[in-house]
């Protein structure tokens, strides 16, 4: 089954390399057939256990919001169908009461108060963040890509021109920032260049974020840093403490090899430590190390990272100190998690290892568009119970449900059908099952910001998910201004919405991202006030000239 259904993730496209110049067939026209993946079609197959989990995680929390109303409507009831010399002959001349029982009655009275309390969950508020914006000697059009690649003597004419095509169809810009010592003669994937490069990231944006907080290093409770492929001894939170003279209690933790869904999983950390350790500031620290993300061989799965990661850093700062309450922008209102690393095919779509001449590097596989849907589908379905108004989901749940029940009906009458939907790869145009109904997530939230990962994955996220070209604009301009950023890239889009001056007291935004093993992650926010343009973004300077219109990016 898994066989027949495999051709509907693909999509060919014949390009014209023009004539030979060189070889057998010099003087010959030569065509090129690719073969691409593409997500799969989200109408086609909701899985219910996923609708299930998020219904899970929404009666867990909500549960006390529907008991405590029915006992005030039966209480009132009750108290309602007495007259008031009745229920005060009922309270104080047919009751008799001694101290013990007053006594024991307020004791139970403010024991439960105490534990409603003191089991809620903290509220986690985003007091600000900062992203950094390398200085402009690290600028680099495409062009000046290739050919300081071209200079570094690291690549032959075949790998180059690879790289080329891929660059004019990633949706990347002419204002890019790398550092040079990835085209350098020599190996630029050194400690003493990791840590230049991340020394200068992190505490760039650490600076500016402590600067705009007005929060001394000494402050900070816990440190969460995320960077997956370099992870050298001492830790980057090493050498964070050691370079901001941070208190020696400090919780620090350094997450690696976790992709470029790790800044929100930093933050699911940084907020459960938050939970257990009140009155207390936590700072996230979400980049990546491009000179390790470099490949100087041949394998062409190694060559497309070269085309898309780019320098960049974010710095969070997350407060449970409720006189935070005024002055924070954003308040935290869920986080969910999907990991589908049980699956081989998911787990090694985004791999590092080294080809066949030794040269490490970062292989992406052509599964990853197909592996990347199945992710973001279950990531997506397990959130909408969360977040989506009732209409939407009693619509989408009625239509799952219908469809579910026909599935079985007609499983029983036909063996075929059962072992198709066994298998969940049934295809509704042939058996003339209703397709499920996709919730319109646009009336979830006000701002949407996914993961730059590159100009086709935003695209087919446009399509499978019904979005509009303004929900995906701080993504593709994010991506043509500064690249992909990896796990960073979404504090950079919220910047974006920040610095366009969109962001309204009360507008829910939905962090979106995916990465290696395969993991796909959101976060909601919920802003706390109207926020205002901002004194210090990376787009200060160029926000007046975006979004940049169709033709315009590559």
């Amino acid at each position: 089954m898994a066989a027949t259904g495999e051709h509907t993730f693909l999509s060919t496209e014949i390009v014209n390399r023009g004539v030979e110049s060189s070889g057998p067939d010099a003087g010959s026209p030569t065509f090129v057939v690719r073969v691409r993946r593409r997500l799969p079609d989200f109408l086609q197959s909701v899985n219910l256990k996923y609708v299930k989990l998020g219904y899970h995680y929404l009666i867990s929390h909500g549960i006390y919001l529907a008991t405590i109303p029915v006992l005030v409507v039966v209480f009132s009831a009750e108290v309602g169908s007495l007259s008031r010399e009745e229920l005060w002959r009922k309270v104080w001349e047919e009751a008799s009461y001694d101290l013990a029982t007053v006594l024991a009655f307020f004791a139970v009275l403010v024991f439960t108060i105490s534990v409603y309390f003191m089991s809620r969950p903290r509220p986690i508020y985003l007091v600000d963040f900062a992203c950094f914006r390398p200085s402009d000697e690290l600028k680099v059009s495409n062009d000046e890509l290739i050919e300081l690649a071209r200079s570094s003597g690291k690549f032959d004419e075949d790998s180059l021109s690879f790289q080329r095509r891929i660059l004019k169809s990633s949706g990347i810009g002419d204002e890019t920032y790398v550092p040079r010592s990835i085209f350098s003669t020599g190996n630029c994937a050194t400690m003493k260049e990791g840590r230049a490069e991340t020394a200068s990231v992190m505490f760039g944006a650490l600076d500016e974020l402590f600067e705009k907080c007005r929060v001394r290093p000494k402050d900070v409770g816990v440190l969460v840093v995320n960077c997956s492929l370099f992870n050298p001894t001492p830790s980057l939170s090493a050498m964070i403490v050691n370079h901001y003279k941070m208190r020696g209690n400090i919780l620090s933790y350094n997450l690696g090899g976790m992709g470029c869904s790790a800044g929100i999983i930093a933050l699911d950390l940084a907020r459960d430590m938050l939970q257990a350790n009140g009155n207390n500031y936590a700072v996230v620290v979400s980049t990546e190390a491009v000179s390790f993300t470099w490949y100087a061989g041949k394998s062409r799965s190694m060559l497309i990272p070269n085309c898309f990661f780019r320098m960049g850093c974010s710095a969070v700062l997350l407060s449970n100190r409720r006189r935070d309450f005024r002055r924070a922008k954003y308040r935290l209102e869920h986080i969910v998690r999907t990991h589908k690393g049980s699956d081989d095919r998911s787990f090694r779509c985004v791999y590092q290892e080294e080809d066949d001449q030794r040269i490490k590097g970062l292989s992406i596989s052509r599964d990853l568009m197909e592996v990347g849907g199945h992710a973001l589908k279950t990531n997506i379905t397990t959130l909408g119970p969360l977040v989506l108004p009732f209409s939407e989901q009693l619509i989408f749940f009625a239509t799952l449900l219908y469809r579910q029940l026909f599935r079985n009906t007609s499983a029983t009458t036909n063996p075929s059908a059962a072992a198709a939907a066994a298998a969940g790869e049934a295809s509704d145009q042939d058996s003339g099952i209703t397709k499920p109904y996709i919730p319109n997530y646009r009336l979830a939230f006000e701002h949407l910001c996914v993961h730059a990962a590159s100009k086709s994955v935003l695209d087919e996220l446009e399509k499978n998910l019904c979005l509009k070209e303004t929900d995906m604009e701080a993504s593709r301009n994010t991506l043509h201004r500064f690249g992909n950023t990896s796990s960073s890239s979404i504090w950079y889009e919220l910047a974006y919405l920040e610095a366009k001056g969109r962001v309204k007291r009360g507008d829910r935004v939905w962090q979106l991202a995916f990465g290696s093993g395969f993991k796909c992650n959101s976060a909601v926010w919920r802003a706390m006030r109207r926020v205002k343009k901002p004194t210090r973004s990376p787009w200060n300077d160029c926000v007046d000239r975006y979004p940049v219109a169709e033709g315009q990016r590559n």
